[in-house]
């Protein structure tokens, strides 16, 4: 199975105190959506950045398609962050338009089709939209580029349960063999559904990871549950 994104020995250190990443040592393959699960702190949204090419390693290399986080890298990463990043003066339709001017692989026809699904308008402020809408908005801009790799941190963090089901569904739909996503939650019992393989990181390292589906069956339960057996002291 083709390699997407080879890591080796990486370490984030913020200060003496504070380890974001500790040797992490990890292969994902193209074609898998892969579940990124921890709490708070376990360093989740540090090893995101660092794919997207915002953060870098302390110690340690990055290898996406072969090459280390760059110029290349980010053409081909599509990253949902887990705070809105649209400016607050953007109409919707600003919002497409910058997405547009900034990545070649933008798809405009798949914007305009979800938006339309999602009943969001062209002409509504993005101060004006609740924050599912936000939410909602931000992922279809992400899913709207034909990327390599999607890297989703929390997509169902502040949407109703309805909003979670639509979410998901449009996840799904948007998913094809030629791209990997990796995908954070605290919401596992409703996102594990779409798991491939999934990684259970703490204090910085991967304490657990596998096929999600083998470690339903070895373990005699759900990821959500073998998330809560291993994450019940943190």
């Amino acid at each position: 199975m083709q390699k997407l994104i080879g890591i080796s020995n990486v370490k984030k250190q913020y200060s003496k105190s504070k380890i974001a990443l500790d040797g992490i040592d990890l292969e994902i393959p193209v074609g898998k959506i892969i579940g990124l699960l921890g709490p708070n702190g376990s360093g989740k949204t540090t090893f995101m950045k660092m794919l997207a090419g915002i953060a870098r390693p302390t110690e340690g290399k990055i290898y996406i398609d072969g090459q280390e986080p760059g110029v290349y890298t980010k053409s081909i990463v599509s990253y949902l962050p887990d705070q809105n990043q649209l400016f607050k003066w953007m109409k919707v339709q600003d919002a497409v338009a910058f997405y547009t001017d900034f990545f070649q692989d933008f798809e405009m026809e798949k914007a305009k089709e979800l938006l339309t699904r999602f009943e969001i308008g062209n002409k509504e402020r993005v101060t004006s939209l609740s924050k599912g809408t936000v939410e909602k908005l931000n992922l279809i801009l992400c899913l709207s580029r034909k990327a390599k790799l999607y890297v989703l941190d929390e997509p169902l963090g502040g949407v109703d349960p309805v909003a979670r089901d639509q979410i998901i569904d449009m996840i799904l739909d948007h998913f094809h063999e030629d791209c990997t996503m990796i995908i954070s939650t605290h919401i596992v019992s409703e996102m594990e559904r779409l798991f491939d393989e999934v990684l259970f990181l703490q204090r910085g390292k991967i304490v657990l990871g596998g096929n999600a589906e083998e470690l339903r069956l070895q373990r005699a339960k759900s990821i959500d549950a073998v998330y809560r057996e291993v994450f019940a002291q943190c």
